[in-house]
């Protein structure tokens, strides 16, 4: 199976790269995944979402670089997203590449590396989880945080006092591993049924 780990920060100075090695490392070692490495510095998306959100879905009208995008999207089994949280939520970066795929994300799960100050990042990954319901994709419950990462990273990447970030990544990759195995079980068996894309309308009596 495919991992696909996203990293959301474009930010200047950012600590997300050094994190996303971290976890990959992990991954890797895990050895239950060919894993690819996506990071929004290196995408380039339109500013504006097309007017019809139907137009998402039609890849082929897309550029060669966000039709490969939307490719490596398509292949994962999983992904893990490593998001910061910035004013109590996460970069505008990663949304913007959320809602530019829809079927991309569907029947698969997602797990979540996050790091902030004192409360590891925690809020971007609530307020991350019930977008992607919203694209039918299922989260894994339990998360990797990193509380006060600047301290914790040397500048080589080497994580102090790693025992319980790495108890906890198991756990992540434990979860996240029955899921895809699931999913991708089930997406081969029969086609997921995604069902309307809008509410139906609703009838009132006169």
């Amino acid at each position: 199976m495919k991992l696909t780990i996203i990293i959301g920060s474009v930010r200047e100075g950012r600590y997300g790269p050094r994190i996303a090695r971290w976890f990959t490392g992990r991954a890797a070692e895990y050895d239950r995944f060919d894993i690819d490495v996506l990071d929004l510095a290196d995408v380039e998306l339109p500013p504006a979402l097309p007017p019809n959100g139907t137009a998402l879905r039609d890849v082929a009208a897309r550029s060669a670089p966000q039709r490969a995008l939307a490719g490596r999207l398509a292949a994962a089994d999983a992904f893990v997203v490593v998001t910061p949280e910035y004013n109590h939520s996460f970069p505008a970066a990663l949304k913007h590449l959320i809602d530019w795929h829809f079927t991309e994300w569907q029947a698969k799960p997602v797990g979540f590396v996050s790091y902030g100050s004192r409360g590891g990042g925690l809020r971007a990954i609530e307020q991350l989880r019930p977008i992607f319901a919203e694209l039918h994709a299922v989260t894994v419950r339990d998360s990797v945080s990193i509380d006060r990462h600047s301290e914790r990273f040397d500048e080589d990447g080497v994580l102090s006092d790693p025992e319980r970030p790495h108890t906890a990544a198991r756990v992540l990759l434990d979860q996240l591993t029955w899921w895809a195995s699931a999913l991708h079980e089930a997406r081969a068996t029969q086609p997921y049924p995604e069902g309307p894309t809008r509410p139906p309308a609703v009838l009132r009596r006169q």
